[in-house]
């Protein structure tokens, strides 16, 4: 069976790379697929399906759709409750809040320095929005500067298999499964110099975690930190280049955000829902329930198309249209899907947020515009992004105007 029959749309269709949003299904009720795929891309079932219990990862028989490699402990992305709830609470305990708003200063300097280094044409996916969120969270985890490029294929292929197992060639789940486990023996690595010798780093922070006695086993910290490192700047590089492209295709609103720098906060959310970095996810029933009505016995599968949940007319108003201050204080628009909903909601949210705003609101300082006319996209279903963003600085001064962080 095709893809277009699994799915109900063809994400191999250039067109649908350039812009999948007028060829998701309409916002409504459920649809399901000659493959019997339930399908839906209305924000209020999304809402209901990531916040509800009856729904998860696995199926009654304790599968999942992303099984990986037998005997694998899988990162707590794709666990359900109760095991879900208690690594996420370990995890949490060490990446905190503050945390993260101890990264300000450093995040907004590596912004400069790496925007210094450009010319008068660069590529903001190479220049800034891959480097900027590699170093940051390999900095977070400890991780030597001169390992960093060491990351870039395994991050690649583990990136791709975030997509559904059926939908991924078998040499493409081999890689991914090559990927982690070649991530894995590097942290085992690390992490053992860290029991040795602690640092004041997140690695550190999650070999010494511990609750009530609880604490994180070795391929549970091993899993985590995959998770941590390849969720930690994979998203956040998209979310930089699409917000970037977004911006830049409509000059009226990047106006407004060169003249209201303050507002980066509300942008990034904006630009979130507009473009958001992960496109889509699935669920499965793990017990017999419903959804808008329709009988769903356990088993069956359930993908959410957030991307198109967040333009659903009968949530937001002028859904395709980039508002800068739509999330401005004090809206009452509803909050984006973009980093989830419940007991999965992204725990690395704050961070990209932080990257965002930073990274968004230097760019649209500068005088740029697009260098190409055709862009092309990676082959990800899950995380859209660019492969790459050509632009021109068309006042080379501005090159040099910073904005204080």
């Amino acid at each position: 069976m095709d893809t277009a029959a699994i799915l109900g749309f063809d994400p191999s269709d250039p067109a649908f790379r350039a812009d999948p949003y007028p060829r998701y299904p309409a916002p409504g009720g459920l649809s399901r697929t000659p493959a019997g795929l339930w399908v839906t891309s209305s924000y209020a079932a999304c809402e209901h399906v990531l916040r509800s219990p009856a729904f998860g990862h696995r199926t009654p028989d304790g599968q999942s759709w992303r099984s990986g490699a037998q005997g694998r402990t899988p990162s707590f992305l794709i666990m359900d409750p109760p095991d879900h709830t208690r690594l996420r609470r370990l995890v949490s305990k060490a990446f905190t809040p503050r945390l993260v708003e101890r990264l300000e200063p450093r995040v907004a300097a590596l912004v400069d320095e790496l925007l210094a280094a450009t010319g008068p044409e660069f590529d903001v996916i190479q220049a800034l929005a891959y480097p900027l969120p590699v170093i940051v969270i390999s900095e977070l985890l400890g991780v030597p500067p001169q390992d960093r490029e060491r990351f870039k294929s395994w991050s690649d292929a583990l990136a791709r298999g975030l997509d559904p197992d059926f939908l991924l060639p078998e040499h493409e789940i081999v890689q991914r499964e090559q990927a982690r486990l070649e991530f894995a023996a590097y942290f085992r690595e690390l992490a053992a110099l860290r029991r040795a010798e602690p640092r004041d780093d997140l690695l550190s922070a999650l070999v010494a975690v511990s609750d009530d006695g609880d604490a994180l086993s070795e391929p549970e910290l091993l899993a985590t930190c995959v998770l941590l490192l390849v969720a930690g700047h994979e998203t956040t590089v998209n979310l930089i280049g699409n917000g970037t492209l977004a911006l830049l295709r409509d000059p009226e609103q990047l106006a407004w955000f060169r003249d209201n720098p303050d507002a980066a906060g509300a942008v990034v959310e904006e630009l979130l829902r507009y473009d958001p970095p992960v496109q889509l996810t699935l669920r499965t029933a793990v017990t017999d329930t419903e959804l808008d009505g329709v009988p769903l016995p356990a088993g069956s599968m359930m993908l959410l198309l957030v991307g198109a949940a967040n333009r659903d007319p009968a949530a937001f108003e002028r859904p395709g249209t980039l508002d800068l201050t739509r999330y401005a204080e004090g809206s009452a628009a509803p909050r984006h899907l973009s980093f989830g909903h419940g007991i999965h909601y992204c725990l690395g949210a704050p961070l990209a947020r932080l990257e965002g705003r930073l990274a968004l609101r230097a760019l649209a300082q500068r005088d740029l515009t697009l260098a190409a006319d055709a862009l092309t996209y990676r082959d990800n279903l899950v995380l859209r992004g660019l492969s790459a963003l050509p632009v021109r600085v068309n006042d080379t001064a501005a090159q040099e105007h910073v904005i204080p962080a």
